[in-house]
């Protein structure tokens, strides 16, 4: 007999929409001060976000979505994030980013402002988030333990 796993409320909102009101089982976030995964009676905190990966872990399968600052409430079973931006995989234009990071790389160089190479570092990060998260759809624990099997088969293949 399967034990039901505890699960939390998760909101997550941006100044433009609610991009996601769901329960979750287990959310990992991306702060300032490292990362922070969050389940069911958590203790309440609040917590300042980074631009970063923010993993959504429900039913054997795993959500990531670029996060770009903002705030995490964590209590009674509930996280709302209110983030400055937020973007799922599908929702990030691969060629607009990397056009963006090169243009970025391209201009830090040019340039002796220091002002603009800080607000260029900050794009970039911002870029590389979005290609990271745009390499993940939605990940199930089934195609996850396929994958490693397959890897561990290449692996042996390779030592004989």
């Amino acid at each position: 007999m399967a034990i039901a796993s505890r699960k939390l409320n998760l909101r997550i909102a941006t100044p433009d929409n609610i991009k996601y009101d769901e329960e979750a089982e287990m959310v990992i976030l991306r702060c300032i001060t490292g990362d922070m995964g969050v389940m069911a009676d958590h203790e309440h905190t609040s917590a300042i976000l980074d631009y970063g990966i923010l993993r959504i872990f429900n039913d054997e399968e795993e959500r990531r979505m670029a996060v770009f600052g903002g705030i995490a409430q964590i209590g009674d079973n509930n996280v709302t994030i209110l983030a400055n931006d937020a973007q799922w995989p599908e929702d990030i234009d691969v060629a607009f980013v990397e056009a963006e990071r090169d243009r970025m790389a391209r201009r830090s160089q040019e340039t002796q402002d220091d002002l603009q190479i800080q607000k260029d570092q900050v794009l970039m990060r911002r870029t590389l988030v979005q290609m990271e998260v745009s390499t993940f759809p939605l990940i199930s624990r089934s195609s996850r333990e396929s994958s490693d099997k397959d890897d561990i088969k290449d692996e042996t293949k390779n030592e004989e």
